[in-house]
């Protein structure tokens, strides 16, 4: 009996034991945070977006420790997000689902959709059937201009959220008040903005008023050749002109003679036919 008791007292030393090592040893799944993204763009990682009040995602979690065991034999790196936390990498990577897995290698991303266990996971690395992923396209890449843009908008929203916080928990705010502030301080920096628009549109394109006098080309100097052609081409211009004004004025002249009653010239009648004598 004393056997049997001491052995009944042995079994749960032991799992206490076995829990308080396994809460020693440090977890294989490396945490990324946003300042560390750019990590993502080498070699190879597989990648869990969780957050904790998610019942998927706890489930997965002892799965997903295994296969990290797994992740120095299979030259892979094992990483999770916790995206209440890192809202900018989650919004690099349009997190709409949770859990949500992702596969990245040398700079292309693939969405993982196959099961959520751990010889699942070994083997979509070790027989490397992310190939057969289309990887997401390079305009929609969390190292892309817009999923650059998508992951500032959610750490506006995070920096929002924490403030509204403060304002209403720490300070005591009524909530219509804080939503006051946010909207004094968003129309302040809407006039901000519109000042500076208005400013670097004046410096770009300045109106009329302001814009500096045009200097205008001054003449050339002419030449003594060139002074010379020109004071011949002025001679025979005027030349040219006084043989049309002769011609104008003999013009004149005729046209006035033919005009005067002296100048009009009659016309010769015949005489009549002479009658024949009988």
């Amino acid at each position: 009996m004393a056997a049997q008791g001491r052995a009944a007292l042995r079994a749960p030393l032991c799992a206490l034991l076995c829990l308080a090592l396994a809460a020693a040893r440090p977890s294989p799944v490396k945490v990324l945070s946003d300042g560390m993204w750019r990590e993502l763009l080498q070699d190879e990682w597989m990648v869990e977006f969780y957050a904790p009040w998610c019942p998927a995602c706890e489930s997965l979690q002892p799965e997903w420790e295994k296969f990290a065991e797994w992740g120095e034999d299979l030259g892979v790196n094992v990483a999770k997000v916790d995206v209440t936390e890192q809202p900018g990498l989650s919004g690099r990577f349009i997190i709409t689902a949770l859990p949500t897995i992702y596969h990245c290698k040398d700079g292309e991303f693939r969405r993982y959709q196959g099961a959520r266990t751990k010889a699942a996971f070994i083997n979509f690395i070790s027989d490397e059937e992310w190939k057969s992923i289309e990887p997401v396209s390079s305009w929609f890449g969390p190292s892309s201009f817009l999923m650059s843009s998508m992951s500032a908008l959610f750490k506006l929203s995070m920096w929002i959220r924490y403030g509204h916080g403060y304002l209403t928990e720490t300070l005591g705010i009524p909530v219509w008040g804080s939503y006051a502030v946010f909207g004094l301080a968003t129309l302040f920096l809407g006039m901000v903005l519109g000042l500076m628009m208005v400013f670097l549109a004046d410096c770009i394109c300045p109106s009329k008023r302001h814009r500096p006098p045009q200097l205008q080309p001054q003449p050339r100097k002419q030449g003594p050749e060139s002074a010379h052609l020109l004071k011949n081409r002025y001679e025979e211009q005027e030349a040219d002109e006084g043989d049309v004004s002769d011609d104008e004025t003999e013009r004149k002249e005729g046209s006035k003679r033919d005009s005067s009653p002296s100048g009009v010239r009659q016309r010769p009648v015949p005489g009549a036919a002479p009658l024949e004598k009988s």
